[in-house]
């Protein structure tokens, strides 16, 4: 299983990863007509997130500096699909303001990830502190096979 993101290898999935979901995106190869990304598909790419697979949970950790738990939205949808979206909103233009450099994205960004089936979804937890979101999915207990044993007879 590949823990490296999809856009560093120009592939949109991995077939021999069960966790990756190549779902359609509108914005995928979108430019401006400079030829450069547009600022909304940058906020989309900025949005990093991290999953990690403890014994007893999947745990995803999202940078998310100067949002406030309000503006970030955690969804389970289809069963197996854990969404997280939100908005940067664009910061106020003064009409006696300068800008020299814009590098901070603003706008929407979306991430979605395909649960495995140990997800135990009833439990999923999120919080916010300090710009970091951690979203908590809870595994099911692994079910030990029962052995029973079996007399011989003769």
């Amino acid at each position: 299983m590949s823990i490296i993101p999809s856009f560093f290898t120009g592939s949109r999935s991995n077939i021999f990863d069960p966790f990756s979901l190549d779902l359609w995106d509108p914005l995928h190869g979108l430019s401006s007509a400079l030829g450069e990304p547009s600022r909304e598909t940058a906020a989309i790419a900025n949005a990093r997130i991290d999953w990690k697979e403890t014994p007893e949970a999947h745990v995803f950790k999202a940078d998310l500096p100067g949002l406030k738990k309000e503006e970030v939205k955690v969804e389970v949808e289809d069963g197996r699909v854990l969404q997280i979206s939100g908005e940067r909103s664009k910061e106020q233009e003064e009409k006696n303001d300068t800008w020299h450099r814009v590098e901070r994205s603003s706008g929407k960004f979306l991430r979605r990830f395909r649960l495995p089936e140990n997800a135990k979804m009833e439990g999923v937890k999120a919080t916010m502190e300090n710009g970091v979101l951690t979203v908590t999915v809870p595994k099911e207990e692994e079910k030990k096979p029962e052995v029973k044993a079996i007399d011989i007879s003769g």
